[in-house]
């Protein structure tokens, strides 16, 4: 194993497949980094159940720690608690902002179950570009399961909101 590396600060520079301004880090995702032995071991949580980019963020992962000396890498898949947006960084909202997306707003509370809703969904999100709160949803989803369509009143740009959850 390498002496020269830390393997959280390596793990630390990794990007999100789907969110390349973040690093997994700043997105919430990278859990925890430790040694055990000679095997350096990283827990990571998706950001939604299925999420397809988790094959990504795992070998982007092994392949950092690789390069920077360490062989024996395991990634592990952590479900609990699970991810809410509330984990990504100060740093990671203000990434998005100036990438153009949205970040997100608080994540909603719950206690117990959460309540089934068939309605439209109600959110709100700021626009990156000129900063109105006057937006619309145009479409739920957007280039990942994660991330709504929405368009500025004011300035009339469409842009990307990471939706809470």
């Amino acid at each position: 194993m390498s002496t020269l590396a830390d393997p959280r600060a390596v793990a630390e520079t990794v990007t999100d497949p789907e969110l390349p301004m973040l690093t997994l880090a700043d997105l919430g995702v990278l859990r925890d980094v430790r040694t055990e032995g000679d095997q350096v071991v990283v827990e990571i949580t998706p950001t939604y159940s299925g999420c397809p980019a988790m094959g990504v963020m795992r070998a982007d992962l092994v392949h950092a720690l690789h390069r920077a000396g360490f062989a024996d890498v395991d990634v592990r898949t952590v479900l609990s608690p699970p991810w809410s947006t509330d984990w990504i960084s100060e740093e990671g909202r203000r990434k998005l902002a100036a990438g153009g997306i949205a970040p997100p707003g608080a994540a909603p509370r719950h206690t117990g179950p959460i309540p089934l809703s068939l309605g439209p969904t109600r959110r709100t999100a700021t626009c990156p570009e000129c900063g109105s709160a006057d937006t619309e949803e145009l479409s739920e989803f957007s280039g990942t399961a994660c991330k709504a369509l929405r368009r500025c009143r004011s300035c009339r740009e469409p842009f990307e909101h990471v939706k809470e959850i």
